[in-house]
C-alpha cells in the first residue's frame, strides 16, 4: 500500500501505535485535539542528537558512555553494537519517577503522555547575556500576549541556544569549582505553569540543556515540580530552530524500559500544513 494511503485510512479511523499500546487519533477528547493527524501533517523534524561518545556530554556523576562493535558482518555476517549508556544520556526524555519516590515508571505511562501539542519559547539572547537566566512568569505571559495562549497539557520548549554548544566544554560551562551553568526555568514559572493547567495531569518542560532546572542548581526545585501525575520532560533538544513558535505536536520515541526513569530518545516535531 503506498504511503498516501496509509496516511488516508490512518486520518479516518486508524490509530498511532506506540509499543503494544495505542494513540487514538481521531478522538476529540484530552491533548489529543490538538495534537497533528496525518492527515495534516506537512513534515517529520528530528529534534535530537546523535550520541556519540566522541562528542555526547554526560551529565555530571552519570554512568560513563560507550558505543563499541560487538559483531561485524566479516567476522559474524552481520553488524551489531554494543550501547553502554544511562536512561538519561544524550537527547532523552524523563518519566515521573526520575524525582518522585513511587511516581510512574516509563512502563506505566500512557502513549497519549508521549504525544503533545508544543511551543517554543525563545530566550537565546538573555541566556547569551547570562549562563544562570531562568525563565519568568513574565517572560511567558509576554510570550502569550503575542503568540496566543500556551494549550493546556502541552510540551513548553525552551530554546536556550544551548545545543550549539553541543560536544564541547561550553555546553556545560562549568566554572573552576565544577558548578555547571545553563539556563532554564524558574520555581516559580513552573509552578505557574502547573496551576494554570498550561502543564496539566500530563504535558512536558522542553530544553536544550541537561534539564529543566538552572544548571547551577544541585537541588533540582523544577524537576521535582514538573515529575507529578503523568508529566514528563524532555532534555538535550536539538535542531530547535526547526521546530515552530506554535502550531506542532512532539512525538517522544524511544526504548519504554521495565521500571524505567525514562530513556534515550529520537524525539520528533510534526509539523502542520
Amino acid at each position: 500500500m503506498k504511503r498516501r494511503q496509509l496516511l488516508q485510512r490512518a486520518a479516518t479511523g486508524l490509530a498511532l501505535v506506540a509499543g503494544p499500546q495505542v494513540i487514538d487519533m481521531g478522538s476529540s477528547s484530552g491533548s489529543s485535539q490538538d495534537a497533528t493527524t496525518p492527515d495534516e501533517l506537512l513534515s517529520v523534524v528530528s529534534l535530537s542528537h546523535v550520541n556519540d561518545p566522541a562528542t555526547t556530554p554526560v551529565f555530571p556523576g552519570d554512568p560513563e558512555f560507550t558505543l563499541d562493535t560487538a559483531a561485524t558482518i566479516a567476522d559474524d555476517g552481520y553488524y551489531l553494537q554494543y550501547v553502554k549508556e544511562g536512561e538519561h544520556t544524550g537527547t532523552h526524555w524523563g518519566a515521573p519517577a526520575h524525582f518522585q519516590e513511587g511516581g510512574l515508571t516509563a512502563d506505566q505511562l500512557d502513549p497519549a503522555d508521549l504525544f503533545l501539542p508544543a511551543v517554543k519559547i525563545d530566550i537565546r539572547d538573555k541566556a547569551a547575556a547570562d549562563s544562570d537566566y531562568a525563565l519568568t512568569v513574565a517572560d511567558i505571559q509576554e510570550w502569550e500576549t503575542r503568540n496566543g495562549k500556551i494549550p493546556d497539557e502541552a510540551a513548553v520548549v525552551l530554546w536556550t541556544g544551548w545545543e550549539s554548544h553541543w560536544g564541547s566544554e561550553e555546553y556545560a560551562k562549568a566554572d573552576a569549582e565544577g558548578v555547571t551553568h545553563q539556563p532554564g526555568f524558574s520555581v516559580e514559572a513552573a509552578r505557574w505553569l502547573i496551576e494554570t493547567g498550561r502543564l496539566g495531569t500530563r504535558g512536558a518542560l522542553g530544553t536544550d540543556t541537561f534539564g529543566p532546572d538552572l544548571g547551577n542548581d544541585e537541588t533540582y526545585p523544577v524537576s521535582t515540580l514538573l515529575y507529578d501525575k503523568h508529566r514528563i520532560s524532555l532534555e538535550n533538544l536539538n535542531n530547535l530552530a526547526a521546530l515552530p513558535t506554535t502550531g506542532a505536536s512532539i512525538l517522544v520515541g524511544g526504548a519504554i524500559n521495565k521500571a524505567g526513569s525514562g530513556s534515550p530518545a529520537t524525539i520528533f516535531a510534526l509539523l502542520r500544513r
